[in-house]
Protein backbone atom coordinates (compact mmCIF):
# COMPACT_ATOMS: atom_id res chain seq x y z
CA UNK A 1 0.00 0.00 0.00
CA UNK A 2 2.53 2.63 1.12
CA UNK A 3 5.04 1.38 -1.45
CA UNK A 4 2.82 2.92 -4.12
CA UNK A 5 3.25 6.40 -2.63
CA UNK A 6 5.96 8.76 -3.84
CA UNK A 7 8.80 9.88 -1.57
CA UNK A 8 7.42 13.42 -1.27
CA UNK A 9 3.96 12.06 -0.40
CA UNK A 10 5.44 9.96 2.41
CA UNK A 11 7.37 12.99 3.68
CA UNK A 12 4.19 15.05 3.78
CA UNK A 13 2.30 12.15 5.39
CA UNK A 14 4.80 12.03 8.23
CA UNK A 15 4.74 15.78 8.70
CA UNK A 16 0.98 15.40 9.17
CA UNK A 17 1.51 12.63 11.75
CA UNK A 18 4.08 14.68 13.66
CA UNK A 19 1.86 17.78 13.51
CA UNK A 20 -1.13 15.86 14.86
CA UNK A 21 0.92 14.45 17.74
CA UNK A 22 2.19 17.94 18.54
CA UNK A 23 -1.37 19.28 18.56
CA UNK A 24 -2.56 16.52 20.90
CA UNK A 25 0.41 17.20 23.18
CA UNK A 26 -0.56 20.87 23.49
CA UNK A 27 -4.10 19.87 24.51
CA UNK A 28 -2.85 17.39 27.13
CA UNK A 29 -0.61 20.05 28.63
CA UNK A 30 -3.69 21.32 30.47
CA UNK A 31 -2.13 19.25 33.26
CA UNK A 32 0.77 21.72 33.38
CA UNK A 33 -1.66 24.63 33.42
CA UNK A 34 -3.60 23.10 36.27
CA UNK A 35 -0.44 22.70 38.33
CA UNK A 36 0.11 26.48 38.25
CA UNK A 37 -3.37 26.99 39.75
CA UNK A 38 -3.12 24.67 42.76
CA UNK A 39 -2.73 27.49 45.29
CA UNK A 40 -4.93 29.92 43.40
CA UNK A 41 -7.90 27.54 43.52
CA UNK A 42 -7.10 25.39 46.55
CA UNK A 43 -7.20 27.31 49.82
CA UNK A 44 -6.94 24.27 52.10
CA UNK A 45 -4.82 21.12 52.05
CA UNK A 46 -7.88 19.03 51.16
CA UNK A 47 -8.76 21.30 48.23
CA UNK A 48 -5.20 21.15 46.90
CA UNK A 49 -5.23 17.37 47.27
CA UNK A 50 -8.40 17.18 45.18
CA UNK A 51 -6.84 19.27 42.41
CA UNK A 52 -3.54 17.39 42.41
CA UNK A 53 -5.27 14.01 42.25
CA UNK A 54 -7.50 15.20 39.44
CA UNK A 55 -4.39 16.18 37.47
CA UNK A 56 -2.32 13.24 38.70
CA UNK A 57 -4.63 10.80 36.96
CA UNK A 58 -3.76 12.42 33.63
CA UNK A 59 -0.10 13.49 33.77
CA UNK A 60 1.15 10.20 32.31
CA UNK A 61 -0.96 10.75 29.17
CA UNK A 62 0.89 14.04 28.61
CA UNK A 63 4.32 12.54 29.22
CA UNK A 64 3.62 9.54 26.97
CA UNK A 65 2.45 11.83 24.17
CA UNK A 66 5.59 13.98 24.56
CA UNK A 67 7.79 10.89 24.20
CA UNK A 68 5.76 9.67 21.20
CA UNK A 69 5.97 13.10 19.55
CA UNK A 70 9.73 13.23 20.06
CA UNK A 71 10.18 9.67 18.84
CA UNK A 72 8.12 10.25 15.72
CA UNK A 73 10.07 13.43 14.95
CA UNK A 74 13.38 11.61 15.44
CA UNK A 75 12.42 8.68 13.21
CA UNK A 76 10.85 10.68 10.38
CA UNK A 77 12.99 13.84 10.37
CA UNK A 78 16.32 12.86 11.99
CA UNK A 79 18.21 15.91 10.74
CA UNK A 80 15.87 18.18 12.71
CA UNK A 81 16.35 16.03 15.77
CA UNK A 82 20.15 16.11 15.56
CA UNK A 83 20.22 19.84 14.78
CA UNK A 84 17.79 21.03 17.44
CA UNK A 85 18.45 18.55 20.21
CA UNK A 86 22.19 18.56 19.54
CA UNK A 87 22.51 22.35 19.36
CA UNK A 88 19.75 23.90 21.46
CA UNK A 89 20.36 21.34 24.17
CA UNK A 90 19.92 23.71 27.13
CA UNK A 91 16.30 24.29 26.16
CA UNK A 92 15.56 20.57 25.85
CA UNK A 93 17.50 19.73 29.02
CA UNK A 94 15.44 22.24 31.00
CA UNK A 95 12.23 20.80 29.53
CA UNK A 96 13.38 17.29 30.48
CA UNK A 97 14.29 18.45 33.99
CA UNK A 98 10.85 20.03 34.37
CA UNK A 99 9.15 16.75 33.49
CA UNK A 100 11.43 14.81 35.87
CA UNK A 101 10.38 17.17 38.67
CA UNK A 102 6.75 16.52 37.75
CA UNK A 103 7.12 12.73 37.84
CA UNK A 104 8.95 12.80 41.18
CA UNK A 105 6.40 15.16 42.70
CA UNK A 106 3.37 13.05 41.85
CA UNK A 107 5.14 9.94 43.10
CA UNK A 108 6.39 11.28 46.44
CA UNK A 109 4.06 14.13 47.46
CA UNK A 110 1.86 11.95 49.69
CA UNK A 111 4.40 9.30 50.64
CA UNK A 112 4.76 8.49 54.33
CA UNK A 113 7.77 10.10 56.03
CA UNK A 114 8.13 12.62 53.19
CA UNK A 115 11.02 14.66 54.64
CA UNK A 116 10.72 17.45 52.03
CA UNK A 117 7.08 18.10 52.78
CA UNK A 118 4.12 18.49 50.43
CA UNK A 119 4.80 22.14 49.71
CA UNK A 120 8.19 21.43 48.10
CA UNK A 121 6.66 18.94 45.68
CA UNK A 122 3.79 21.30 44.97
CA UNK A 123 6.37 23.96 44.14
CA UNK A 124 8.03 21.51 41.73
CA UNK A 125 4.65 20.98 40.06
CA UNK A 126 4.23 24.74 39.70
CA UNK A 127 7.68 25.05 38.12
CA UNK A 128 6.88 22.27 35.65
CA UNK A 129 3.62 24.03 34.81
CA UNK A 130 5.45 27.24 33.89
CA UNK A 131 8.75 26.01 32.42
CA UNK A 132 7.44 23.22 30.18
CA UNK A 133 4.83 25.18 28.17
CA UNK A 134 6.94 28.35 28.10
CA UNK A 135 10.00 26.63 26.63
CA UNK A 136 8.07 24.29 24.33
CA UNK A 137 6.12 27.26 22.96
CA UNK A 138 9.34 29.23 22.52
CA UNK A 139 10.96 26.30 20.70
CA UNK A 140 7.98 25.87 18.34
CA UNK A 141 8.00 29.60 17.59
CA UNK A 142 11.46 29.22 16.07
CA UNK A 143 9.72 27.28 13.26
CA UNK A 144 8.56 30.71 12.14
CA UNK A 145 11.38 32.99 13.33
CA UNK A 146 14.47 30.82 12.77
CA UNK A 147 17.52 29.77 14.77
CA UNK A 148 21.26 30.26 14.42
CA UNK A 149 22.78 27.04 13.10
CA UNK A 150 24.58 25.67 10.07
CA UNK A 151 24.31 22.26 8.41
CA UNK A 152 26.97 20.61 6.27
CA UNK A 153 26.24 17.00 5.32
CA UNK A 154 29.75 16.60 3.91
CA UNK A 155 31.13 16.82 7.44
CA UNK A 156 30.15 13.20 7.94
CA UNK A 157 33.02 12.22 5.64
CA UNK A 158 35.58 14.15 7.70
CA UNK A 159 37.33 12.41 10.55
CA UNK A 160 39.79 14.45 12.63
CA UNK A 161 41.68 12.49 15.24
CA UNK A 162 39.24 10.96 17.73
CA UNK A 163 36.51 13.53 17.01
CA UNK A 164 33.20 12.38 15.62
CA UNK A 165 31.99 14.26 12.52
CA UNK A 166 29.41 16.96 13.28
CA UNK A 167 26.79 17.65 10.63
CA UNK A 168 25.02 20.50 12.43
CA UNK A 169 26.71 23.28 14.35
CA UNK A 170 24.88 25.71 16.63
CA UNK A 171 26.19 29.25 16.57
CA UNK A 172 23.86 30.75 19.17
CA UNK A 173 25.71 31.90 22.31
CA UNK A 174 23.40 30.13 24.77
CA UNK A 175 22.61 26.94 22.79
CA UNK A 176 18.92 27.65 22.31
CA UNK A 177 18.14 29.69 25.41
CA UNK A 178 18.64 32.89 23.38
CA UNK A 179 15.37 32.03 21.61
CA UNK A 180 13.52 32.95 24.81
CA UNK A 181 14.95 36.48 24.53
CA UNK A 182 13.23 36.95 21.16
CA UNK A 183 9.94 38.74 21.84
CA UNK A 184 8.22 36.98 18.92
CA UNK A 185 9.18 33.57 20.31
CA UNK A 186 8.35 34.55 23.87
CA UNK A 187 4.90 35.61 22.69
CA UNK A 188 4.04 32.04 21.71
CA UNK A 189 5.62 30.65 24.87
CA UNK A 190 3.42 32.88 27.04
CA UNK A 191 0.42 32.09 24.85
CA UNK A 192 0.93 28.41 25.58
CA UNK A 193 1.28 29.08 29.33
CA UNK A 194 -2.09 30.85 29.46
CA UNK A 195 -3.73 28.38 27.07
CA UNK A 196 -2.81 25.48 29.34
CA UNK A 197 -4.26 27.37 32.30
CA UNK A 198 -7.49 28.07 30.43
CA UNK A 199 -7.81 24.43 29.35
CA UNK A 200 -7.15 23.31 32.93
CA UNK A 201 -9.88 25.59 34.26
CA UNK A 202 -12.34 24.23 31.70
CA UNK A 203 -11.35 20.69 32.67
CA UNK A 204 -11.85 21.50 36.36
CA UNK A 205 -15.31 22.81 35.54
CA UNK A 206 -16.09 19.48 33.93
CA UNK A 207 -14.70 17.20 36.65
CA UNK A 208 -14.83 18.99 40.01
CA UNK A 209 -17.56 18.36 42.55
CA UNK A 210 -16.81 21.25 44.89
CA UNK A 211 -19.04 24.33 45.01
CA UNK A 212 -16.57 26.80 46.53
CA UNK A 213 -13.74 25.91 44.16
CA UNK A 214 -16.07 26.04 41.16
CA UNK A 215 -16.72 29.71 41.90
CA UNK A 216 -12.98 30.40 41.94
CA UNK A 217 -12.53 28.42 38.72
CA UNK A 218 -15.07 30.55 36.86
CA UNK A 219 -13.42 33.77 38.09
CA UNK A 220 -9.96 32.56 37.06
CA UNK A 221 -11.26 31.52 33.63
CA UNK A 222 -12.00 35.15 32.81
CA UNK A 223 -8.72 36.36 34.34
CA UNK A 224 -6.63 33.95 32.24
CA UNK A 225 -8.65 34.07 29.02
CA UNK A 226 -8.03 37.78 28.43
CA UNK A 227 -4.19 37.59 28.30
CA UNK A 228 -4.40 34.34 26.32
CA UNK A 229 -6.54 35.90 23.59
CA UNK A 230 -4.37 39.04 23.44
CA UNK A 231 -1.12 37.06 23.25
CA UNK A 232 -2.45 34.60 20.67
CA UNK A 233 -3.81 37.32 18.39
CA UNK A 234 -0.56 39.30 18.69
CA UNK A 235 1.57 36.27 17.79
CA UNK A 236 -0.73 35.26 14.90
CA UNK A 237 -0.93 38.73 13.33
CA UNK A 238 2.82 39.28 13.82
CA UNK A 239 3.59 35.94 12.14
CA UNK A 240 1.22 36.41 9.21
CA UNK A 241 2.63 39.88 8.48
CA UNK A 242 6.29 38.85 8.86
CA UNK A 243 8.72 37.72 6.22
CA UNK A 244 8.87 33.94 5.94
CA UNK A 245 11.34 31.30 4.79
CA UNK A 246 10.27 30.11 1.34
CA UNK A 247 11.81 27.30 -0.71
CA UNK A 248 12.23 27.24 -4.48
CA UNK A 249 10.64 23.86 -5.40
CA UNK A 250 12.91 23.42 -8.43
CA UNK A 251 16.30 24.26 -6.93
CA UNK A 252 15.70 23.83 -3.17
CA UNK A 253 17.08 27.32 -2.57
CA UNK A 254 15.75 29.03 0.56
CA UNK A 255 14.87 32.71 0.33
CA UNK A 256 12.92 35.31 2.28
CA UNK A 257 9.38 36.01 1.12
CA UNK A 258 7.17 38.83 2.39
CA UNK A 259 3.96 37.64 4.08
CA UNK A 260 4.97 34.02 3.47
CA UNK A 261 2.78 32.51 6.19
CA UNK A 262 -0.18 34.65 5.15
CA UNK A 263 0.34 33.36 1.60
CA UNK A 264 0.44 29.80 2.97
CA UNK A 265 -2.86 30.37 4.75
CA UNK A 266 -4.52 31.76 1.63
CA UNK A 267 -3.01 29.20 -0.76
CA UNK A 268 -4.01 26.22 1.40
CA UNK A 269 -7.77 26.67 1.94
CA UNK A 270 -8.16 23.41 3.88
CA UNK A 271 -5.54 24.55 6.38
CA UNK A 272 -7.20 27.97 6.58
CA UNK A 273 -10.55 26.33 7.36
CA UNK A 274 -8.96 24.16 10.07
CA UNK A 275 -7.30 27.21 11.60
CA UNK A 276 -10.40 29.42 11.60
CA UNK A 277 -12.60 26.59 12.86
CA UNK A 278 -10.11 25.76 15.60
CA UNK A 279 -9.88 29.35 16.81
CA UNK A 280 -13.68 29.65 16.77
CA UNK A 281 -14.11 26.47 18.82
CA UNK A 282 -11.57 27.62 21.41
CA UNK A 283 -13.35 30.97 21.78
CA UNK A 284 -16.75 29.29 22.03
CA UNK A 285 -15.38 26.86 24.61
CA UNK A 286 -14.23 29.82 26.71
CA UNK A 287 -17.24 32.10 26.26
CA UNK A 288 -20.00 29.56 26.94
CA UNK A 289 -19.01 28.78 30.56
CA UNK A 290 -18.71 32.50 31.25
CA UNK A 291 -22.14 33.37 29.93
CA UNK A 292 -24.45 30.37 30.40
CA UNK A 293 -26.04 28.57 33.31
CA UNK A 294 -24.43 25.77 35.31
CA UNK A 295 -25.58 22.90 33.06
CA UNK A 296 -23.61 24.03 30.01
CA UNK A 297 -20.69 25.52 31.93
CA UNK A 298 -19.11 22.06 32.17
CA UNK A 299 -18.97 21.47 28.39
CA UNK A 300 -16.40 24.12 27.44
CA UNK A 301 -13.44 21.72 27.54
CA UNK A 302 -14.84 19.77 24.59
CA UNK A 303 -15.06 22.70 22.21
CA UNK A 304 -11.83 24.31 23.41
CA UNK A 305 -10.01 20.96 23.37
CA UNK A 306 -10.96 20.09 19.81
CA UNK A 307 -10.31 23.69 18.78
CA UNK A 308 -6.82 23.57 20.32
CA UNK A 309 -5.94 20.45 18.32
CA UNK A 310 -7.20 21.96 15.05
CA UNK A 311 -5.44 25.30 15.60
CA UNK A 312 -2.05 23.86 16.56
CA UNK A 313 -2.30 21.27 13.76
CA UNK A 314 -2.91 24.08 11.26
CA UNK A 315 0.05 26.08 12.60
CA UNK A 316 2.38 23.11 12.07
CA UNK A 317 1.09 22.71 8.51
CA UNK A 318 1.66 26.43 7.85
CA UNK A 319 5.25 26.01 9.01
CA UNK A 320 6.07 22.99 6.86
CA UNK A 321 3.83 22.82 3.79
CA UNK A 322 3.64 24.91 0.63
CA UNK A 323 7.40 24.99 -0.03
CA UNK A 324 8.35 26.37 3.38
CA UNK A 325 11.42 25.75 5.53
CA UNK A 326 9.94 24.46 8.79
CA UNK A 327 13.20 24.89 10.75
CA UNK A 328 14.89 27.94 9.24
CA UNK A 329 18.41 29.10 9.90
CA UNK A 330 19.00 32.83 10.32
CA UNK A 331 22.75 32.19 10.30
CA UNK A 332 22.84 30.46 6.92
CA UNK A 333 19.59 30.42 4.92
CA UNK A 334 20.67 27.42 2.85
CA UNK A 335 21.14 25.36 6.01
CA UNK A 336 17.41 25.68 6.75
CA UNK A 337 15.57 22.40 7.14
CA UNK A 338 12.63 21.46 4.95
CA UNK A 339 10.41 18.42 4.80
CA UNK A 340 12.34 17.27 1.73
CA UNK A 341 15.93 17.70 2.92
CA UNK A 342 15.64 16.50 6.52
CA UNK A 343 13.54 13.33 6.37
CA UNK A 344 14.48 9.68 6.68
CA UNK A 345 14.95 7.51 3.61
CA UNK A 346 12.09 6.33 1.43
CA UNK A 347 12.37 2.80 2.83
CA UNK A 348 12.38 3.98 6.45
CA UNK A 349 9.32 6.17 5.94
CA UNK A 350 7.52 3.33 4.16
CA UNK A 351 8.18 0.86 6.98
CA UNK A 352 7.19 3.43 9.61
CA UNK A 353 3.97 4.18 7.75
CA UNK A 354 2.74 0.65 8.38
CA UNK A 355 3.46 1.11 12.07
CA UNK A 356 1.45 4.35 11.99
CA UNK A 357 -1.67 2.27 11.21
CA UNK A 358 -1.66 1.32 14.89
CA UNK A 359 -2.17 4.96 15.94
CA UNK A 360 -6.02 4.81 15.81
CA UNK A 361 -5.96 1.78 18.12
CA UNK A 362 -3.68 3.58 20.56
CA UNK A 363 -5.97 6.63 20.53
CA UNK A 364 -8.97 4.36 21.12
CA UNK A 365 -7.22 2.76 24.10
CA UNK A 366 -6.38 6.18 25.56
CA UNK A 367 -10.00 7.27 25.10
CA UNK A 368 -11.34 4.17 26.87
CA UNK A 369 -8.86 4.54 29.73
CA UNK A 370 -9.64 8.25 30.01
CA UNK A 371 -13.38 7.62 30.22
CA UNK A 372 -12.86 4.92 32.84
CA UNK A 373 -10.77 7.27 34.99
CA UNK A 374 -13.33 10.07 34.59
CA UNK A 375 -16.35 7.89 35.32
CA UNK A 376 -17.49 10.30 38.04
CA UNK A 377 -16.62 13.73 39.36
CA UNK A 378 -13.98 13.94 42.05
CA UNK A 379 -14.39 15.10 45.64
CA UNK A 380 -12.74 14.41 49.00
CA UNK A 381 -15.18 11.63 49.84
CA UNK A 382 -14.11 9.70 46.74
CA UNK A 383 -10.41 10.26 47.48
CA UNK A 384 -10.83 8.89 51.02
CA UNK A 385 -12.02 5.63 49.47
CA UNK A 386 -9.01 5.38 47.14
CA UNK A 387 -6.01 3.16 47.93
CA UNK A 388 -3.58 5.46 46.08
CA UNK A 389 -3.54 9.24 46.53
CA UNK A 390 -1.07 11.62 44.89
Amino acid sequence: MFEALSYITLQHYWWIIVSLLGAILVLLMFVQGGQTLIYTLGKTDDERTILINLLGRKWEFTFTTLVTFGGAFFASFPLFYSTSFGGAYWVWMLILLAFILQAVSYEYRSKANNFLGKRIYETFLFLNGIIAPLLIGTAVATFFTGSKFSVNLLNITLLTGNKMPVISEWTGPAHGLEAALNLHNLMLGLTLVFLTRVLALLYFMNRLNHGEMMERVKKQLLVNSIPFVILFLTFTIWTLLSDGFAVNPKTGEVFMESYKYLHNLLQMPVVAILFVLGVALVLIGIIRPLTCFEKCSTKGIWGAGIGTILTVFALFLLAGFNHTAYYPSTYDLQSSLTIENSSSSYYTLTAMSYVSLLVPFVIAYIWIAWRAIDSKKIDMEELNSESHIY
